[in-house]
C-alpha cells in the first residue's frame, strides 16, 4: 500500500512527518532517482534516498539506554568519539530522543519512531525529566526554593520545578523543559555549580536493572504510556 512520503520517512526513523516535509522541500529526498515532492506517495517497490543513502521503513523499535559518561548523544561524531548509537543494537536504525551532555549519565531513549520522538522532545507536551545533581557546596533552603519557583537565565525564566535535597551537596530536580545545559545553568545561577549530573528518569522510565552502557527494549505497555503522554497538549494555568 502506498503511503505519503513524509509518513514513510517517519516510519524509517529519519524524522517526524513535519521534519520530513522540510527535508523534502530542501531537495534532500529523491524517489526512484527523481526529486521528491510534498505530495509524493511511495510503496514497497520504490527506492527512497535521503542525502544519497537508501532508507526503508523498519519495525518500530524503542530502546532505553543507561548512558555512561564520555559518550556523545548523536548518531555520528565527526571527531570520532564514541556515541550512544555504538552501544545499542546495530541491526536497526535508531536515534536518540533529545540529548545528554557527554559527561552526563543516565536514562536516554532511542527509537526509529520519528513522530513519537518529535512529540516527546517538543516542549508543549511537558515530558518530565528527573536529574540527580552533585553540586559544589551545600545549597540552602532558599537556593532550593529559587530552583523550584523558576529563575531567570539568559534565554528566559525557567518553569517551576520539583526539587528535593537527597544529601549534602546532592539534589534532585524534576523539570519538563529541555533547554541546552538547563540543569547545569540553573544550579550555577544559585551559586552551586554541578560537579556530576545523572538523569534518573525520563518520561516515567527509570534505569532499574540497567548498569552504565546497558540497554533494554521497552515493553508494549511502556510504549503506550509514552504515546499517552503526547496525545494531549498540556496547558498551564493563567
Amino acid at each position: 500500500m502506498a503511503v505519503r512520503l513524509n509518513a514513510y520517512l517517519a516510519r524509517a526513523g529519519v524524522a517526524s512527518r513535519r521534519q520530513a516535509d522540510e527535508l523534502i522541500k530542501a531537495g534532500r529526498i529523491r524517489v526512484n532517482d527523481a526529486p521528491a515532492e510534498l505530495n509524493t506517495f511511495v510503496g514497497s517497490a520504490d527506492v527512497v534516498l535521503v542525502d544519497g543513502s537508501r532508507v526503508s521503513p523498519q519495525p518500530p523499535a524503542y530502546v532505553l539506554l543507561h548512558k555512561p559518561g564520555g559518550v556523545v548523544t548523536t548518531a555520528r561524531d565527526p571527531h570520532g568519539r564514541p556515541t550512544v548509537v555504538d552501544l545499542v543494537p546495530r541491526n536497526i536504525r535508531i536515534v536518540p530522543v533529545g540529548r545528554l551532555d557527554a559527561d552526563t549519565t543516565g536514562a536516554l531513549l532511542l527509537t526509529n519512531d520519528g513522530e513519537l520522538a518529535h512529540r516527546l522532545a517538543h516542549p508543549r507536551y511537558e515530558v518530565e525529566k528527573v536529574y540527580v545533581a552533585e553540586v559544589e557546596g551545600d545549597p540552602s533552603d532558599a537556593a532550593l526554593g529559587r530552583l523550584a519557583a523558576g529563575l531567570e537565565l539568559d534565554d528566559g525564566r525557567t518553569a517551576p520545578a520539583r526539587v528535593r535535597r537527597l544529601g549534602i551537596s546532592t539534589i534532585e530536580l524534576a523539570i519538563h523543559e529541555g533547554r541546552k545545559h538547563q540543569v547545569k545553568r540553573m544550579c550555577e545561577a544559585v551559586g552551586h555549580p554541578v560537579q556530576r549530573l545523572h538523569r534518573s528518569r525520563y518520561a516515567g522510565l527509570d534505569l532499574q536493572g540497567l548498569g552504565p552502557g546497558e540497554w533494554r527494549q521497552l515493553a508494549p505497555a511502556e510504549v503506550e504510556s509514552l504515546r499517552a503522554l503526547t496525545r494531549t497538549r498540556r496547558s498551564r494555568p493563567g
